[in-house]
Parts: structure tokens; C-alpha cells; sequence
């Protein structure tokens, strides 16, 4: 029985570091030539030459015109039998791995070439079947139900002109107009943004316009008021974000909402009376408790383990792909404009310290999950990531696929799949916690 490649290479494990290992593989002369002659006999069944037969072209010509692929699928075989057998010992935990520098492959001569591999850190994580958390949670008072009822009263409630000045939360009909100049380019919701007519402003957070709420209180119908607007850097739209203008807007009506009767707000709701739609805001609101509790329940008992632990080195390449992944989220929340930018760059030591200390937390909290996930065998099933997928999708106005294929051309659906597994055993550990 012939021999599998796989069983052909020698392998040589070392201890580069803490959680680093590097596998130095040596492929015999022998093993290359044999498997040079069989990469050969494929590439060979599979292309055509002028002259020849599909498949019929002699070896030798083959192997002359198509060298570089050759030489490249040889590789390609050889590094993947590889890592395959550097993942037959189970004992290595194995978390994050590649070549090492270019190595260079030369037909008929013993190929060496070293794997460099990330391996998850080794600790003892306690008797976490052990661990007991006691959060009471909160009751729904009478109090709080009427509130709620007060806020589906007014929410509800319908707009109708009024006269007299402006107040809080009113809606107002206006024409508006800024003093700053669009850009040749700019899309139309900053074009709206700058100048609109017969349009609506409410007075109520989150302002259209920043500054409009304390220009407008107290505006008449009629009116016409000038106010300095300040965007914020983080303003959604790039083209105004961090920029200050002047508008003027002229005030076409006001209308005010209207608190609803409880026949209405019962009809609104689709019940049929106010004690019905009571009853249904407490059961809502208990749910809304209940969740609250369960991930108060969550953050005692990872606090616990966390505790029952101590501190591990981590996966030197993947803590250092994890503080990249860590510093870009803070460059995207911080840098809206080319000022932002230069400020990142000076303070950039003082951020990545944070993405640093972020990314060990991120990794303590992974890895902890992770063996214990490993203890009791629990696995992810597709069906869970599939519904994942779709409620993500209806919440981001996606296609399922083609927010699928999103996800995994940017690396996110790794990080979807993390998320899903964290969140079984953090749920697994609650649930046992609180018996």
C-alpha cells in the first residue's frame, strides 16, 4: 500500500514563546521527485497543447511550459500535508497559523520549510460549575405602568395646529436655508439638509438641525429666526460633519400632539380596553426585567470565573491582529475629519495602550470561554448561525445572502460565529449559576 504524502514529511516541534510554536518540516528528495511526477500527470490531463490530444502533450514539454504553475501546485501540496500533520496532535491547541518567510522549492531536492503557530494558552479554569449569583429581579410597580401608559398616551397622540408660541416636542412647518455652499458632489439628503421647503422640524432629540430646539422655542407662526448650527465631527454625513453655518427659517405653522383618551389609545393599541393595554405593558415591561436580570446574571458569573483565574499569557499573533482590529474600531469612532486624523496620529501611542488593554480583555474573556466550551463538548449549530444571520440581515435592510456574503468577504462572519459561541456557554453558565 502506497505511503500518504503526509506520512513521508519529518516533522520538528520548538518552543519559541509562550503560546508560540514553530513546526520545522523536511520533505526527502525523494518524496519531491515522486510527488513532482504525479502534480505533473495532473496538470498534464488537464491542459491542451497545439498538435497534441487532450492529456497526450509529452511530460517533458508539460513540465517546460508550465514550470511555474508546476512548481506552485507542488507547493501548494506539499505545505497543505503540512499542516495537516502538525494538526494530528491533538495535544496542540492550535489557534492561528502560517508559513514562515518565503521558502523555496526546488524540484528533485529536499524541501525544508517552517510553520509558525499560535497555540491557546494553557490554565486551569476552577470549579466553574460551582459558582452562584443571587440577582433579584426587579418587580413592575403600578407606578412605573402608568408611566409607561403616559408615554403611549403622548406618542400616540395625534398633531393639530395650535396658536401661541413654540414649545418642546412641538412640530413645526417650515422653509429653511443655510449660508453654507454644497459641494458640486454632495447627495441629496445634505442638499435637503441645507435648504428645504414646506417641511417638518420637530422639537424634540435627536435635532434635524443642531441648535434648532433652542432657536425655535418660543417662535410664533410667521416668524422668521436666524440661528448658528454647529455639526458635530461624527455627524452622519461627512460633508457637514465638524462644519458651523448659519440658517434662517421661517416658520409656516405649528402643530402640537395631543395626550389620547383611554377609548383611544385601547383602539390604537388593537385592545379592547385600557386595563387590557395595562395588563399587556406590564407583561412586556417584566420581560424587558427579566432580560435585564439575565445579563446582569451574565456579567456576575463571567466576573467570577474570571476571578477564579489567573492571569495567562496570550497568542502573541493573534493579540497582535486583535490590538490592529481594536485600534482601527477607535480610529473609526474618533476620526471624522482631516483634523481628527492628525490628532489620532499624535496621541496614536495613548490609543493603541487603550486597544492594547481592550484586546486582553477581548482574548481573556475568548479564551476562558473557549476551554469550557471544549469541557462540555458544546458546539455551534449551523441552524443557530443561519437564524443569526437572518434577523441581522432584516434589522440592517440586507438580503440574507447578500449580507452572508458580506460578512464573510470582510472577515465578519468569524467574529459572528465567536459571538454566537461566547453567548451559549456565558447562557449555559447563567443557567446553572441560578439554580
Amino acid at each position: 500500500m502506497a505511503k500518504k504524502l503526509v506520512d513521508s514529511i519529518q516533522m520538528e516541534v520548538r518552543t519559541t514563546q509562550p503560546c508560540r510554536k514553530e513546526f520545522d518540516f523536511t520533505v526527502p528528495a525523494d518524496v519531491v521527485k515522486s510527488e513532482t511526477a504525479n502534480t505533473l500527470r495532473d496538470i498534464a490531463a488537464q491542459v491542451a497543447l497545439p498538435g497534441f490530444r487532450p492529456g497526450k502533450a509529452p511530460v517533458g514539454l508539460i513540465r517546460s511550459k508550465f514550470e511555474n504553475e508546476l512548481k506552485d501546485e507542488l507547493q501548494r501540496k506539499l505545505v497543505y500535508a503540512a499542516f495537516e500533520l502538525a494538526g494530528k496532535d491533538e495535544s496542540l491547541d492550535i489557534v492561528s497559523c502560517g508559513v514562515e518567510g518565503k521558502p523555496e522549492l526546488k524540484f528533485d531536492e529536499e524541501f525544508k520549510f517552517t510553520i509558525g503557530a499560535d497555540v491557546a494558552p494553557e490554565f486551569e479554569v476552577g470549579d466553574y460549575k460551582a459558582i452562584k449569583v443571587e440577582i433579584p429581579v426587579d418587580a413592575v410597580t403600578d407606578e412605573q405602568v402608568e408611566e409607561r401608559v403616559k408615554f403611549y398616551r403622548s406618542a400616540y397622540g395625534n398633531y393639530t395646529e395650535v396658536d401661541g408660541p413654540a414649545q418642546a416636542e412641538d412640530m413645526l412647518k417650515v422653509n429653511y436655508k443655510s449660508d453654507f455652499a454644497a459641494p458640486e458632489d454632495a447627495s441629496p439628503a445634505v442638499k435637503r439638509q441645507l435648504e428645504a421647503e414646506n417641511t417638518f422640524l420637530w422639537l424634540s432629540e435627536p435635532e434635524t438641525i443642531p441648535g434648532s430646539i433652542a432657536a425655535l422655542t418660543g417662535a410664533k407662526k410667521d416668524g422668521e429666526y436666524t440661528f448658528e448650527a454647529a455639526y458635530p465631527a461624527d455627524y452622519r454625513e461627512s460633508a457637514l460633519a465638524g462644519k458651523t453655518m448659519k440658517y434662517t427659517v421661517k416658520v409656516l405653522g405649528i402643530q402640537r400632539r395631543s395626550e389620547l383618551s383611554d377609548e383611544d389609545l385601547a383602539a390604537k393599541a388593537r385592545v379592547k380596553s385600557i386595563d387590557e393595554f395595562r395588563d399587556m405593558l406590564r407583561k412586556a415591561m417584566e420581560q424587558e426585567n427579566a432580560a435585564k436580570n439575565h445579563n446582569e446574571v451574565i456579567d456576575a458569573v463571567y466576573k467570577k470565573l474570571s476571578d477564579m483565574v489567573e492571569e495567562f499569557e496570550l497568542p502573541p499573533n493573534v493579540l497582535q491582529a486583535e490590538v490592529q482590529k481594536e485600534l482601527q474600531k477607535i480610529a473609526r469612532e474618533t476620526v471624522k475629519s482631516e483634523e481628527d486624523a492628525e490628532k489620532f496620529k499624535k496621541e496614536i501611542d495613548a490609543h493603541r495602550a487603550e486597544a492594547e488593554k481592550a484586546a486582553k480583555a477581548a482574548l481573556r474573556k475568548t479564551f476562558l470561554l473557549r476551554k469550557i466550551a471544549k469541557l462540555e463538548d458544546v458546539k455551534l449549530d449551523p441552524k443557530e448561525v443561519d437564524a443569526q444571520l437572518r434577523e441581522m440581515s432584516r434589522y440592517y435592510g440586507y438580503k440574507e445572502k447578500e449580507f452572508r456574503d458580506m460578512l464573510e468577504k470582510n472577515g465578519g462572519m468569524d467574529d459572528l460565529q465567536l459571538d454566537l459561541m461566547n453567548a451559549k456557554v456565558l447562557n449555559l453558565l447563567a443557567e446553572a449559576a441560578v439554580k
